[in-house]
């Protein structure tokens, strides 16, 4: 990023982690049009974030000296980091964005949950509230199965998609935090490779016939993948690198309200009255996990964190 200063102001560092969060939510737009032209999704992530992810194993193969000593992390970032890119890309091509995205958004409840299970965090019960409200806020917009309404809609597993997208981000950021000699651009770049070893394995599996891509769409794929992917993914770790971490939570926000918002307006897709309130319910508690006191660890080591409750599918 040498065309951004290296200390900027809050304001600086505001503005760009608005356009990250901007370009996140729009993500669904390309994505659509992907499909539209007969690509599945485990075909346009490989050619997106696989084409990145080649290039990253230099910056990787660079990085051996600093990150061999938790090698064994980096592999599990890979991999758990590389499920969470992939599952919410093709969440995103097959499903409503509104739905996926609020599913998707449950990340804060797999985040505390991680953090008090595997790093011993002390979590206060203003969080543990926050974890109850995202559940019930599930539980809504699903349709609120158990009370006989009309308006319960069936468990897809576009929906199992959006659900693990959330869950493997969260675990992500749990071994982020525990991976603390790691260098940050390491575990930003891995996310890349592993997204585009388990779009090939998916590519092969599905034993479909690849469709034919023309020229143009050759470019809109390489410019998706090494413009919009790699610039939000960048933007968005400068300005969570230089903003606090609670306000960079409450930034973040923005993607869901971009990506429903736009959905909605231009996607031609709608939510019930209940959808609405279950994606309050979730939205409240990513916004009350960004601005909650940090949980305290009982970890000897401290490590850096990214804020884990109100972003999209980042790494970490």
């Amino acid at each position: 990023m040498t065309l951004l200063p290296a200390h900027p102001t809050d304001r600086v560092a505001t503005a760009v982690l608005l356009f990250s969060a901007t370009l996140w939510g729009l993500t669904w737009m390309p994505l659509k049009g992907f499909i539209a032209q007969g690509l599945p999704g485990p075909l346009v992530s490989l050619l997106t974030y696989g084409s990145v992810g080649l290039l990253a194993l230099v910056v990787l193969w660079r990085d051996r000296k600093a990150w061999r000593a938790q090698w064994g992390l980096v592999l599990a970032l890979t991999l758990v980091g590389g499920w969470a890119n992939t599952s919410f890309v093709n969440a995103v091509m097959l499903g409503d964005v509104a739905r996926v995205m609020f599913l998707f958004y449950l990340s804060p409840v797999w985040s505390v949950l991680g953090g008090w299970l595997f790093l011993k965090e002390r979590i206060p019960p203003a969080r543990w509230a926050a974890v109850a409200g995202a559940i019930v806020g599930l539980w809504l917009v699903l349709g609120g199965p158990g009370l006989g309404g009309a308006e319960v809609l069936a468990f897809t597993w576009v929906d199992a998609l959006s659900l693990s997208a959330g869950f493997a981000f969260a675990a992500n950021n749990v071994i982020a935090r525990a991976a603390h000699r790691v260098p940050l651009r390491t575990k930003t770049f891995a996310v890349f490779v592993g997204c585009g070893l388990l779009s090939a394995i998916a590519t092969g599996l599905t034993g479909r016939e690849l469709p034919a891509v023309g020229a143009w769409l050759w470019l809109a794929l390489l410019a998706y993948g090494f413009g919009w992917m790699l610039l939000a993914t960048v933007t968005w770790q400068y300005g969570v690198s230089h903003l606090e971490s609670s306000r960079a939570g409450v930034i973040l926000l923005a993607e869901l309200l971009v990506s429903v918002g736009t959905a909605i307006a231009f996607g031609g897709e709608s939510l019930s009255p209940m959808g609405w309130a279950g994606g309050a319910l979730i939205s409240f508690a990513a916004l009350a996990e960004a601005l909650l006191p940090p949980a305290d660890q009982t970890m000897n080591e401290t490590s850096t964190s990214t804020p884990v409750a109100a972003t999209g599918p980042r790494t970490p």
